[in-house]
């Protein structure tokens, strides 16, 4: 099951109190203060980790806490620092405060950790004439956990259009296939190889209808994955299998990427003529081409043809934006 958003609770640890003390033997008539410091508490910490591809196991355990430092003792020894709490995350995950609504980090490489609750400091023995004071209360707050796929390409268009039927002919991809609409329920991801240099991972995002992104057919929860994407694909059923209309499809969907984001409608498209095997595809092919005067690639995704030159547009495109 793919889970792209997670609410966790985490609490850091308390500082260890400082203790109070005095040494005392039968030469000294006053104690000598001797009471060491508390332990700093422990701190939560989130990382990054790419072996992790969904926020799954968030749905079971919310609650996150640190240990607590130790208390100081006699004889000026000082308590031991609590251990964190690290937290392992997927690769692409945004944290944001619950409580202020402020982002606090995008770990979007692998490797990157946050601390998101500080744990208290310790308090300070009587040792060196001061008093003795109670450690501080560690960090405790609600994160708000919001996964984005990382993808060098991201294939968008109307449910059935075809999407699921690409990534599996050009990637290591495996996603379900049939001929009913929203047969994609979240994100794939894939690997293309090229060459022996050069590889891009594809995404194929669930199909978006009108409304898409006000939440109508959870778009608004797909469309987020294409904001990390760096190019996007336009898959358009150029055969109109379910009675639409491709260059109305085609301006359906560019106008939901507009509404959801200004960026999104930036991003450099390649737009894909599919089912171009069914002889209809070619005189609404005719029609498209009307109105939209920029390349158009034609494929049949589900015979593999036109799959080469669409790898090349791909690469071609990507080196654009490399350079």
């Amino acid at each position: 099951m793919f889970i792209d958003t997670a609410k966790i609770q985490v609490k850091a640890g308390d500082g260890g109190n400082g203790c109070r003390s005095f040494f005392r033997d039968n030469r000294v008539e006053h104690g000598k203060p001797n009471g060491g410091d508390g332990g700093d508490g422990g701190s939560v910490v989130l990382r990054s980790d790419k072996s992790i591809t969904t926020l799954l196991d968030f749905q079971f355990q919310r609650h996150f806490k640190a240990e607590n430092g130790k208390h100081g003792s006699s004889n000026n020894k000082y308590g031991a620092r609590g251990a964190d709490c690290v937290i392992r995350v997927p690769v692409g995950t945004v944290v944001t405060d619950v409580a202020t609504d402020c982002l606090i980090r995008d770990l979007d490489t692998h490797g990157l950790e946050v601390i998101v609750a500080r744990g208290g400091k310790g308090g300070r023995g009587n040792s060196k004439n001061r008093d003795a004071v109670p450690g501080e209360a560690g960090e405790e707050r609600e994160l708000s956990l919001n996964l984005k796929l990382i993808a060098d390409v991201g294939i968008i268009g109307f449910p059935n259009a075809g999407k699921s039927t690409l990534i599996s002919k050009l990637s290591n991809a495996t996603p379900k296939i049939a001929n009913y609409p929203f047969t994609t329920k979240a994100p794939i991801l894939g690997v293309v190889r090229v060459d022996d240099e050069y590889s891009f991972v594809i995404a194929d995002i669930p199909g978006l209808i009108e409304g898409a992104h006000e939440g109508k057919g959870l778009g608004d929860k797909f469309l987020k994955h294409v904001e990390r994407t760096k190019l996007l694909v336009h898959l358009i059923d150029m055969a109109g299998v379910d009675g639409r209309l491709p260059y109305e499809d085609y301006l359906t969907i560019n106008s939901e990427l507009k509404a959801f984001s200004s960026e999104l409608k930036k991003k450099g498209q390649i737009v894909v003529a599919n089912k171009m095997d069914l002889p209809q595809a070619k005189e609404n092919l005719k029609s498209f081409k009307k109105h939209f005067k920029r390349k158009v690639v034609e494929i049949s995704a589900l015979h593999g043809q036109g799959l080469e030159d669409l790898i090349e547009e791909i690469s071609a495109k990507s080196t654009e934006d490399r350079y």
